[in-house]
């Protein structure tokens, strides 16, 4: 089976590299990138043991590159998108020029390909905001120029359901360590501000619920739906929906002194919650419900170095926190 990934340099494109490279179903894998977030993680550090993996210097909206490099490709997976949590709703161009408008070259493209799989990873962000646990079926209603513009790219994908296996995967908040770190997400700047500033900022009263999935379990099921004989259509994907008092709750587990402040207390927030194990568990069997203490306690364990001082961790322990 032969690879192309866009954005394979990214954050979840690095796990999803690492963790293909390992498959003997594999062959050969293309990361398709344009580095526009300046990380070159996957190149460096850990040598995979493995000569499968060739890295092209491309942009989505190159469509005369895209053509050449999808020559001979199976699966194309496409994690390719401007993410910038939380200020998703600052600038409409700049979403729509590579989340709606680079898919749609995407697709373009593999509509004169022999590529036989798209697997797309979307948002649940297209549902916009709701108090009520969706499933697929639920009505989407983008609230963010980041949501709609992953919408937009979704009909383009939803345009090639008959002639090709196309795969939507609307995500929760993916959060947890790899080498290409976002620390933009809510989980992942919470355990950076934690272990560096020993204070959360929480943005509302803390009580909105979101969807979360760990990269881990993410990467597993990319490339279980490659593998697996899923059906066109869209499918969520999350692992469990957390309201953010609770999240604080078990960080004060990992990091026993921490202190939190609220910002605009009054204010109540966006929520979304997501129904875990949705359509895709027809055909991907889930993998077991992991403890989320123990993934940030791993997570904080991948910090170099703590700034939080003896002095702190001796308060919190002699006030019993």
């Amino acid at each position: 089976m032969k690879i192309l990934i866009t954005g394979g340099a990214g954050y979840i494109g690095t796990e999803l590299v690492r963790h293909l490279t390992a498959l003997p179903q594999v062959s050969h894998i293309v990361v398709y990138d344009n580095l526009s977030r300046a990380n070159y993680n996957l190149f460096i550090g850990h040598r995979m043991e493995t000569d499968k993996v060739q890295f092209v210097m491309g942009d989505l909206l190159d469509s005369r590159k895209l053509r050449k490099f999808l020559k001979d490709i199976d699966v194309v997976f496409h994690l390719a998108a401007k993410v910038t949590t939380p200020f998703d709703n600052t600038d409409s161009h700049f979403f729509e020029q590579v989340n709606h408008w680079g898919t749609a070259e995407l697709v373009y493209a593999l509509e004169e390909s022999d590529v036989k799989k798209l697997i797309f990873t979307s948002s649940s962000a297209v549902y916009g905001s709701s108090k009520e646990l969706l499933d697929e079926s639920a009505t989407t209603h983008p609230e963010t120029f980041y949501g709609v513009s992953k919408l937009r790219g979704e009909s383009h994908v939803q345009r090639i359901f008959e002639s090709k296996n196309a795969i939507i995967l609307r995500c929760g908040n993916v959060y947890g360590y790899s080498p290409s770190m976002r620390f933009d997400s809510v989980v992942n700047r919470f355990m950076f501000d934690a272990n560096f500033n020993n204070r959360i900022s929480i943005h509302g009263n803390g009580r909105q619920h979101r969807s979360f999935i760990h990269i881990d379990k993410l990467v597993h099921i990319l490339a279980q739906t490659a593998l697996l004989d899923v059906p066109s259509g869209t499918y969520n994907l999350t692992e469990k929906n957390i309201q953010l008092l609770d999240l604080v709750e078990v960080m004060r587990e990992v990091f026993p002194s921490l202190e939190f402040l609220f910002i605009n207390q009054h204010l109540t927030m966006q929520e979304i919650q997501l129904q875990p194990h949705g359509r895709l568990s027809q055909y991907i069997a889930p993998l077991p419900e992991s403890d989320l203490r123990d993934e940030l306690i791993r997570f904080k364990e991948k910090f170099a170095f703590s700034s939080v001082t003896p002095s702190q961790r001796d308060k919190a322990i002699g006030q019993g926190i």
